[in-house]
């Protein structure tokens, strides 16, 4: 079953992606998640090779000139197996890359997503800080130009791919305005002196997905890795819903995998005397995880198909994103349920799902942030988390 329908050459994609996923990366998964071990060189490399890069790239840049569509349907098979192997693709078709391609110099374009796509290239996105999460302009870190060159001081924390990538798209304080007003963006390659990352996090889930603390002191990249200036901090929300979709993605495919694996288990499953799928709580259970699952498919698709080669709309992506985090929560969790002493195990897989289904819904926006979102697109305004005494 699907959602809107996919033209013959999407379908041709989203088979060789299933293929690969199973074939591939489903006997590899588990273990890089146990030894929390980052996609091998070679993995990317047969990602690129694939074509799976830059498939929502323009063609003028080194991509394969897709749409949206087709990179959120390489990272939904792919996810459902291997988190690790998606996050490659969400990065290099819903990340920063995307920035560059939008706001970047003609330059920085031909350079960096031409590079991404062949896979000899990874950037990740520095936006958090210790102080500075959902609240991300009060962020602290600051560049102030001198001569021709950017100096940066300060930190990052919660930084997916820290550490490892190689280049990093950090947003900063360029200027003495207030909140986003300051605000604009440098790349900075990650073995510019002053630049360092702390230690991997071990979390919950992500295992295959590094995560650091980044560290800027007195770092120097040339004024020519300027993106976005100070004042279009608001570009950048333009584009993170390209990501937020993405991570939307992610959501749908654990849910669709908890779906696909409890219905297996729950008609070979005995008890009593017969498949435990026989009893009326257990098939309840599971068409209520199928309605969940569908319906977020749905309200990814919408926003993907709308957007086509431009940027989402941002009501649409909030709402998909809000509900396929949940989502996969709820149905990873039931899943769980329904597979009993089972699921509680390594072996089966269920509980990683169900440990990744939580970083999604951190990761990008917390649900929570995206009511905010939703509730201002309804009512027409800005809602602030800040104390009245506070909004200026």
């Amino acid at each position: 079953m699907t959602g809107f329908q996919l033209s013959p050459e999407q379908d041709q994609l989203r088979a060789l992606a299933a293929d690969v996923a199973r074939d591939v990366y489903a006997p590899l998964a588990a273990q890089w998640d146990i030894d929390r071990t980052p996609l091998p060189d070679g993995e990317v490399k047969r990602l690129a090779d694939l074509g799976f890069l830059g498939i929502a790239v323009p063609e003028e840049y080194g991509g394969q000139g897709g749409t949206l569509m087709d990179a959120l349907i390489v990272i939904e098979e792919l996810a459902k197996e291997c988190r690790p192997a998606a996050w490659q693709v969400f990065e290099a078709n819903t990340g920063p890359i995307r920035v560059l391609e939008f706001f970047g110099t003609e330059g920085q374009k031909r350079d960096y997503l031409a590079r991404s796509a062949r896979g000899e290239l990874s950037m990740a996105i520095g936006i958090s800080e210790p102080d500075a999460g959902s609240a991300a302009t009060d962020m602290r870190t600051r560049a102030r130009l001198e001569g021709d060159e950017w100096v940066i001081n300060g930190s990052k924390r919660w930084i997916s791919n820290g550490g490892h990538a190689d280049h990093y798209l950090v947003y900063c304080r360029l200027s003495d305005d207030p909140g986003a007003k300051g605000i604009g963006a440098l790349i900075v390659p990650r073995d510019t002196p002053g630049f360092s990352a702390g230690a991997q996090e071990k979390l919950m889930g992500f295992r295959g997905v590094p995560s650091a603390d980044l560290y800027f002191d007195d770092v120097r990249v040339p004024k020519d890795n300027l993106v976005i200036d100070a004042g279009g901090f608001h570009k950048l929300f333009g584009v993170f819903s390209i990501e937020r979709l993405g991570n939307a993605t992610m959501s749908l495919a654990i849910g669709q995998t908890s779906l696909d694996r409890t219905k297996a288990y729950v008609q070979q499953r005995e008890q009593f005397g017969r498949p435990i799928v026989e009893f009326q709580n257990v098939h309840m259970t599971v068409a209520d995880m199928a309605v969940q699952v569908e319906a977020a498919r749905l309200l990814v698709q919408r926003a993907a198909v709308n957007a086509g080669r431009d940027l989402p709309d941002p009501y649409e992506v909030s709402v998909a994103k809000c509900f396929a985090n949940e989502m996969a929560k709820r149905v990873s969790d039931l899943a769980i349920q329904m597979h009993g002493g089972n699921g509680y195990t390594e072996e089966y897989g269920i509980e990683r799902l169900h440990r990744d289904a939580h970083g999604w819904a951190i990761a990008g926006g917390t649900p929570a942030m995206q009511r905010v979102r939703i509730a201002s697109e309804l009512f027409g305004r800005g809602f602030s988390q800040r104390p009245p005494e506070l909004v200026k």
